[in-house]
């Protein structure tokens, strides 16, 4: 069997690069789009569901496929040492791709307000981590001081090769589906995946890969829920770490990948994001980080509005794996009960 080789390599006619750019990877892509009709079911959905797990990524979540780019380009321009702002799987992403090529990863984090799977990932690959008093927002600022006044690549998605490697994900579900899906539901937090995702798809329709283009249905946590409000947030708040985001760097691509497909930005709250995050665990035994279940709270929301066509595909996102934040899981689940190591009692337990 073939190794998978990377998006770069395998959608490399898709995106900006030359035979002089070295190309950085972790074989990153190539993530399984799973059927999950149990789950559609008990949720009471009639539209057929798939979820695309970017939990399978060599780090754990989607951030890798803007990486290899990000980190492929910043090599190229011979950079040795990059820089990002993160709530967690990005700071895991980039310190990985740096240890992978030898450059020097620094990671500005929101002090106390990173899951610790993620924060684990970073120090294990040897990134310089500063925590600093303030938010996502306010660290993305300072990490976009520093890189101005020092010879360091940033690697947030505001750099635009990490939106050139995210588009990857949506080549990934056409040529699996054999065409867009009719819906793409996804959750949003700095906005740049729904922004991708969208670029993706219209490229490869304009390539005639693809006959059709998806409505594209973005869905960030109500405590921090700065495109559905209108303004940015100055201190969001929800369990979903990865999307608590005030201020949206890609805001406007996401408005307008929302627009330009006819889809919607809404507000899912924290119960039903930890609902959904449980239901998809309980029926079809895929385990996502509770920023992940924003997608499928969305839709399970939309659905009890206002069904979705029996005949239609929905693809919800699934951005990252649960062990990245297994605190969460524990503190939602059942509690591990103790018994005496003894047949009888053991039997007394069984449910």
């Amino acid at each position: 069997m073939p190794t998978w080789p990377g998006i770069i390599r395998t959608y490399r006619e898709f995106l900006p690069v030359t035979d002089a750019t070295p190309i950085v990877t972790l074989q990153e892509g190539g993530t399984r789009l799973l059927p999950v009709p149990q789950f559609a079911q008990a949720a009471g959905i009639a539209a057929r569901v798939f979820v695309k797990y970017e939990g399978l990524n060599p780090t754990g979540s989607f951030k890798d496929r803007g990486m290899t780019m990000a980190v492929s380009k910043a090599a190229k321009a011979g950079a040795r040492a990059i820089l990002c702002a993160s709530t967690g799987n990005t700071s895991a992403s980039a310190a990985a791709y740096a240890a992978r090529c030898g450059m020097k990863a620094i990671v500005l984090l929101p002090k106390g307000n990173v899951a610790l799977g993620k924060l684990s990932q970073a120090l294990i690959h040897g990134a310089q981590v500063l925590a600093i008093d303030g938010n996502f927002d306010v660290a993305l600022d300072l990490a976009r001081q520093i890189c101005d006044r020092h010879a360091i690549a940033l690697v947030n998605s505001v750099n635009p090769f990490r939106i050139e490697g995210q588009t990857s994900a949506a080549f990934e579900i056409c040529d699996a589906l054999g065409d867009a899906p009719e819906f793409l539901a996804i959750p949003v937090g700095n906005a740049g995946n729904i922004s991708a995702y969208w670029l993706g798809f219209q490229r490869y329709r304009a390539a005639g890969r693809a006959t059709g283009l998806p409505r594209m249905l973005g869905f960030q946590a109500a405590g921090s829920a700065p495109i559905v409000l209108g303004h940015p947030v100055a201190e969001p708040q929800t369990i979903a770490t990865a999307i608590r985001i005030g201020n949206p760097a890609s805001w406007k691509t996401a408005i307008a990948a929302r627009d330009e497909s006819g889809g919607a930005i809404e507000a899912v709250t924290d119960d039903e994001i930890l609902s959904a995050y449980k239901l998809i665990a309980r029926t079809e035994g895929i385990f996502c980080e509770p920023a992940s279940a924003a997608s499928l709270a969305g839709i399970l929301a939309m659905n009890r509005r206002k069904p979705f066509p029996a005949d239609a595909r929905i693809v919800c996102v699934l951005t990252g794996h649960g062990l990245k934040d297994p605190d969460r899981a524990i503190a939602v689940a059942d509690p591990v009960v103790s018994v005496p190591a003894d047949l009888a009692e053991l039997e007394r337990h069984l449910r």
